[in-house]
């Protein structure tokens, strides 16, 4: 058995990076991890340009103690512009949008000035180069904007359009297999059997999996038979580039998908000091990541979120994030065993006037109700038997609440 640290580490160091790239779309990026950094071919805006309806004017004109009439020698709307200076004693009528013409330096809002056909009168107290915005201002052309490894989100497709790119280059996203093991497992929409349970841990990992960005093989539901399993790790082993089963890898006489990942490929390791998630294997099956995680649903999720997550993220080729993790205090008392790691399920309160996390209830591995209600995990050190009331904990904030 292997401390979580080093389970976390040994993961991380054996996973690969997406080697290929893909061009896509801007319009159909969304969630997928940019593969080169982007740089801005020019100026963002690429002119200096108003930032209001007004009137454009060389502040030079104008009277700090009086106000000034100028003539209206032109009126910009958006995407017009004045190829001429602004000459002494002139103004123009302009959009907000509209480039602002040579020798203006200054924009005053339309409510602020008195207007007659052909002149304005600007009133005092105007400040140079107000309601202006100057080229670059934005980007500034051959500046890095967008950085390799970044999940491309609704803003970033905004920016790379505002740029005039029409498609981007992206990292291949990687295809996981996912299979749910055991003959007491069944598919939801029929009778309960006594004895038996719904197959939530494949509905939570697949959605999970989607939400996170990867293209999900769903091998569905397996049952405890060796040939069953050999044919579907294989078939995972060729086809996908991860493999995540749930059940199955503890050491009763039905857990099969320990002894058949041993046949059909490597167990780098097995059992790690964590609670909830000691049963667990990973491995290597093929070109393909292997991860067996426990069958109850609490322990499958942590696991997930604490080591399988942040793997794929490095194999889909993001940029490396540190955990949200914070220091606050704990609410209640939790007695525990030493020598692993534990995750509690807990609840931020952060609308209290000092913020602190307690833990959700009753913490068993196999109670979903407990993550359903948390936004973190509370983390119990290997050498810690005793949380009390006030002391300060780390707590992992959850992405899924």
């Amino acid at each position: 058995m292997i401390s979580f640290d080093e389970a976390r580490t040994r993961v991380l160091e054996h996973t690969p990076v997406m080697d290929t790239i893909e061009v896509r779309a801007v319009t159909d990026a969304l969630g997928w991890i940019l593969a080169t950094p982007i740089t801005a071919p020019f100026n963002v805006p690429n002119a200096d340009n108003s930032a209001m309806d007004g009137y454009g004017v060389r502040h030079e004109d104008l009277d700090p103690q009086h106000p000034v009439p100028l003539k209206i020698v032109a009126n910009l709307p958006a995407g017009d512009r004045l190829n001429t200076p602004l000459q002494p004693g002139e103004a123009v009528r302009i959009m907000t949008g509209a480039p602002v013409p040579l020798g203006c330096n200054c924009v005053v809002p339309q409510e602020d000035v008195d207007s007659s056909p052909g002149q304005v009168v600007v009133p005092p107290g105007q400040k140079r180069n107000a309601n202006i915005r100057f080229a670059g201002e934005d980007m500034v052309q051959g500046t890095r904007v967008l950085t390799q490894g970044r999940r491309l989100g609704p803003v970033d497709l905004g920016l790379l359009t505002s740029l005039g790119l029409v498609e981007v280059p992206v990292f291949r996203k990687p295809v996981v297999a996912l299979l749910s093991t055991g003959n007491e497992v069944m598919a939801a929409g029929t009778p309960l059997k006594p004895g038996w349970v719904y197959d939530s841990n494949r509905t939570s990992l697949r959605a999970a999996l989607s939400s996170l960005g990867v293209e999900v093989l769903d091998l569905g539901l397996v049952p405890d038979q060796r040939e069953a399993i050999t044919d579907a790790l294989t078939r995972g082993g060729q086809q996908a580039d991860a493999i995540i089963s749930t059940g199955g890898v503890s050491a009763g006489d039905f857990d099969l998908v320990k002894p058949v990942l041993r046949e059909l490929g490597e167990i780098v390791f097995w059992k790690v000091a964590m609670q909830p998630g000691k049963p667990q294997a990973y491995g290597k099956l093929g070109r393909a990541m292997f991860f067996g995680l426990p069958g109850n649903p609490v322990a499958c999720l942590v696991v997930y979120h604490l080591i399988v997550r942040q793997a794929l993220l490095k194999m889909m080729g993001a940029a490396p994030m540190p955990l949200p993790i914070m220091t606050l205090p704990f609410r209640g008392q939790v007695k525990k065993k030493t020598g692993r790691m534990n995750f509690l399920r807990g609840r931020v309160h952060f609308g209290a006037p000092e913020p602190f996390v307690e833990t959700t209830g009753p913490q068993g591995s196999a109670l979903l109700t407990s993550m359903a209600m948390a936004n973190a995990l509370i983390m119990i050190p290997e050498e810690v038997s005793l949380l009390q009331d006030g002391d300060q904990v780390t707590v992992l904030l959850l992405d899924h609440c």
